[in-house]
Order: structure tokens, then C-alpha cells, then sequence
């Protein structure tokens, strides 16, 4: 198998810790390593290293040279700017389809965490099985265990079978983020699965189905194709992606083909979309409190408190998420967490680029 990663994202729900400079997937947010480099670590005993590869912008290019230095520059698959998820699958498969156009890509996110990775592993294998037996589009959906609003969701249908214990559906239908009280109809129906943005599938059966369904996005990858090895890639690159729209594959393709399976999994997967994720992920002491770096809680709970550097002191606060970066804090309740985002394109929109 061939394992693309998608490494171009900026995290703006990690403000003030994720900038363009260095965004969420090149930071340690759980640990010592990078999230990138705990992606990485985990395909390793699954894919050759030769088979890893890496799809980001131009301007990340040397932040992950610096962090996984054992990484040939041939295994970057580099866009001129970023135009969401399709076009960035359209980009590897046709790169891929170079080396083996009837191979299986594993396509996944730089920045998740997972619990079992063991797990993990076996799932992807038997994705790749049903990727070859069905000549199907494959995606991993997660056992939902609470009515979550953060995460797209998956519908179902008939079991397809059963490989090595795992469980295979033929998918129904995709679920934009829902509401509360929709996420509860989603937990309680059944059939409802954790969209885990891990997609599987045959280099030719993915092409096939971006012809179909995108047909703008295809015929720009046919005229990059041409160029491929010349000196007119690069301007053809940058001109394909200039013309093509920002889509995601979820939205372009999945939702709109007809061949595509689900493989149902619990392995722990977290896609540690918010500063609130990460306070469910990490250490608390006594009182619920999560301190990374120069912090005192004083008769508060609950709350997740980082510095970089100056002393953060809260009292009396509770369920409180305060990160303090570079030139930046940042003060908000726990569970307004996934409005981070907003606040980052607000900045954007007022020119206050010095504080992304």
C-alpha cells in the first residue's frame, strides 16, 4: 500500500498555539512528538517507509524536512496553496498513478490521535482487502460513544461481512456536523457511525469516481499529467489549482458515489479538533485542572491552562480553557472551543496577520 498524508491544513481551532507558520500538525500537543510524528510512527509497521508520503504546501515544505529528516523530498507531493481535501487526493493519486495505478492508497490526516494502534492497523488492512475485493471507495467509521457535535457522521446500511472480527457495511448515507439534539437521534438510531476522515481505496477507482463526480477537478488532473517530468509542471500546478474550486472529498465524492463501504472500528480515535479535545486527552490533577508549562489553578476546576512561558494564574474559574503563545492569549469557555476557528478568521479579516 501507498499511505498519503495530508499535512497542509493551519488548525485555526488551535489558536493561539497553531499559526501559519507552524500550525497544529507540527506542534506536540499531547506529547512529546509532534502530531505528525506520531502519525508517522504509527504507519510505519503497516507501510515501507518508501510508501509514506506527505501532501502539503510549498511554505511547509522545510518545517516537516525539519522534523522527520529521514524523508526523501520524492515523497512530498506539494500543492501551490490549498484547496481543501479533493483536489489534494486528485494530486496524489495522479503522482501515484505513475508508480501503480491498480495500488491501494491509504489517505489520512497528519494530526489525529489513536488510542490502539494495533488495532488501527488491522483495520486498515482489512480496508484494503474489501478496497481490492469491491473496487469500492473504503472509509473508517467510529464507534460513537456520546452524542458529539464535532464530528461528521456516517449512516450504515446492510452488513457487507465480516474479515478477522471486523465488521463491513455498505454506507448509506453522510451526516454534516449535526446539532445536539440531532446527534442524540444519531447515537440512539444505531446505524450511526464517527466520520474519521481515513479513506481507502485504488489509485484507478478513485480517478474513476473524481471523473465522474468532478469532472472540472479530473480534467485539470489530465492537463497536469502532460506535464509530469517537464519543466512546465510547476506553472501547470499552480494554474490546474488556480482553476479548480475548493472542494472536499467527503462533499465532491463520497457522498454522491455509489460503491463505498464503511468498516466499523473502536481503536480510540480522537481527531483532537479543539482545545477541549485535548483537555479530555490529557492528565488532570485532583481538581479536574490540565496545566502544561508556567500555571496555578487556584480554587478552580476543570480548566486547561498552557503557557509557553509567562505564569498563568486563574482563580476561581471553572471549566475555563486559557493558552497563552507568542504574542497571543487566549480565554474562553471549555465548551465554545470549536469557535476558535471564528476567531481566527476574524483576525484574518481585520488584517491582524501579526497574531496568526
Amino acid at each position: 500500500m501507498f499511505a498519503v498524508i495530508m499535512a497542509g491544513g493551519i488548525g485555526k481551532r488551535f489558536w493561539p498555539q497553531s499559526r501559519q507558520e507552524k500550525p497544529k500538525q507540527f506542534l506536540p500537543i499531547l506529547d512529546s512528538r509532534t502530531m505528525i510524528q506520531s502519525t508517522v510512527e504509527r504507519l510505519k509497521l503497516l507501510v515501507d517507509d518508501d510508501a509514506i508520503y506527505f501532501a502539503l504546501n510549498y511554505q511547509q515544505q522545510s518545517l516537516l524536512l525539519e522534523q522527520l529528516p529521514d524523508v526523501k523530498e520524492s515523497n512530498l507531493i506539494l500543492e501551490p496553496f490549498g484547496k481543501n481535501t479533493a483536489p489534494c487526493v486528485g494530486l496524489a493519486a495522479l503522482l501515484l498513478k505513475q508508480k501503480d495505478p491498480d495500488e491501494v492508497m491509504i489517505v489520512l490526516p497528519s494530526d489525529h490521535f489513536i488510542q490502539d494502534e494495533d488495532t488501527f492497523r488491522e483495520a486498515l488492512l482489512v480496508a484494503e482487502k474489501i478496497a481490492i475485493e469491491y473496487d469500492s471507495l473504503v472509509t473508517i467509521g467510529i464507534q460513537p460513544d456520546r452524542p458529539a457535535t464535532g464530528y461528521g457522521y456516517i449512516q450504515h446500511s446492510d452488513k457487507l461481512k465480516e474479515v478477522s472480527g471486523v465488521s463491513i457495511f455498505k454506507v448509506k448515507t453522510f451526516a454534516e456536523k449535526p446539532n445536539v439534539e440531532t446527534a442524540r437521534r444519531f447515537l440512539s438510531s444505531g446505524d450511526f457511525l464517527w466520520n474519521s476522515g481515513i479513506f481507502i481505496w485504488k489509485i484507478s477507482t478513485i480517478l474513476e469516481e473524481i471523473e465522474t463526480h468532478l469532472p472540472e477537478l479530473f480534467s485539470g488532473l489530465e492537463k497536469l499529467e502532460k506535464s509530469i517530468g517537464t519543466e512546465d509542471y510547476l506553472a501547470t500546478l499552480e494554474q490546474v489549482y488556480r482553476q479548480t474550486r475548493s472542494i472536499s472529498i467527503d462533499y465532491g465524492v463520497m457522498e454522491k458515489a455509489k460503491n463505498v463501504n464503511v468498516i466499523k472500528c473502536d481503536f480510540g480515535w480522537n481527531d483532537v479538533g479543539s482545545w477541549d479535545e485535548v483537555y479530555k486527552l490529557s492528565p488532570k490533577d485532583d481538581h479536574g485542572n490540565t496545566i502544561v508549562g508556567n500555571g496555578i489553578a487556584f480554587d478552580s476546576k476543570n480548566c486547561l491552562i498552557l503557557s509557553d512561558d509567562n505564569l498563568i494564574s486563574v482563580l476561581g474559574m471553572d471549566d475555563l480553557v486559557v493558552v497563552k503563545s507568542d504574542n497571543a492569549i487566549l480565554i474562553c469557555p471549555k465548551d465554545r472551543t470549536q469557535d476558535v476557528k471564528d476567531l481566527a478568521e476574524y483576525l484574518k479579516r481585520k488584517d491582524m496577520d501579526q497574531y496568526l
